[in-house]
């Protein structure tokens, strides 16, 4: 055998074991805690059945981008609202309605939107309030060679602070636009406020400050839009000034 010929195979065959011998083996899958939400006080609505429905239909470029997500933010939505939203036993129905759940790569940037309605309709199917609402999140795209785990981190991320923003949003936009169909327990026995203003029975009568607003002691009058919805029981306790929802444990 020609001697050059046997010394270029040993370089080459040196070539490829150094180069087996520097490479890490990639990262094992990192692991991310659900996100749930048991810990918020449910929000007892004064209906006999709740429905929920995801009328949400990604395109498939965010259907690619949302199956990344750790938490995926249909899912995290729908878990959360069927925790949150019981219905007390009173005729009625509510249905709550996840109308969009996205995350999209837009410029530089992932872009979160969430929006949501809920419907309450009497026993006799008249149509007697509804509320809604929509959040949305930014946040700058993972680096162009960012691994599997950061890519999954920052979607994660995404869904994350959707979700924060949205159970403030669901409850203060619940009492403020159908509040008449919310069910406050006024039994003595009722567990004392926490220090975030929300016992463990339910919504109490000091709930959520509006999304960003400093708390306040001055009474106000809020006018909305909503059809009016059913007598509120005698005692029940009027919307007061909102507090803050507790934070995850």
């Amino acid at each position: 055998m020609n001697p050059s010929f046997k010394k270029l195979c040993f370089a080459a065959a040196l070539t490829l074991l150094l180069a087996g011998c520097s490479s890490s083996p990639p990262p094992p899958p990192q692991v991310f805690a659900p996100l749930t939400y048991n810990y918020l006080p449910p929000i007892n609505l004064t209906v006999s059945n709740v429905i929920f429905t995801n009328s949400y239909v990604p395109d498939p470029p965010a259907a690619t981008l949302i199956s990344q997500d750790p938490a995926p933010p249909a899912d995290t939505v729908m878990a959360m609202a069927q925790h949150r939203l019981v219905a007390n036993g009173t005729p009625g129905t509510a249905t709550f309605t996840l109308e969009t759940a996205s995350i999209e790569a837009v410029g530089d940037n992932y872009v979160g939107n969430i929006s949501i309605r809920l419907d309450v309709v009497s026993a006799d199917g008249r149509k007697t309030g509804y509320t809604t609402a929509a959040v949305s999140v930014t946040q700058p795209l993972p680096d162009s060679d960012a691994t599997p785990n950061e890519v999954q981190g920052v979607l994660y991320s995404v869904t994350k602070q959707l979700m924060d923003q949205l159970n403030v949003q669901l409850q203060y936009q619940i009492q403020h636009n159908i509040g008449s169909w919310v069910s406050y327990n006024t039994n003595a026995a009722t567990p004392a406020l926490n220090s975030a203003g929300i016992g463990n029975g339910g919504i109490q009568a000091a709930p959520l400050l509006a999304p960003g607003a400093t708390p306040t002691t001055t009474t106000t009058t809020t006018t909305t839009t909503v059809v009016p919805s059913p007598t509120t029981t005698p005692g029940s306790p009027p919307m007061g000034v909102l507090g803050q929802l507790p934070v995850s444990p």
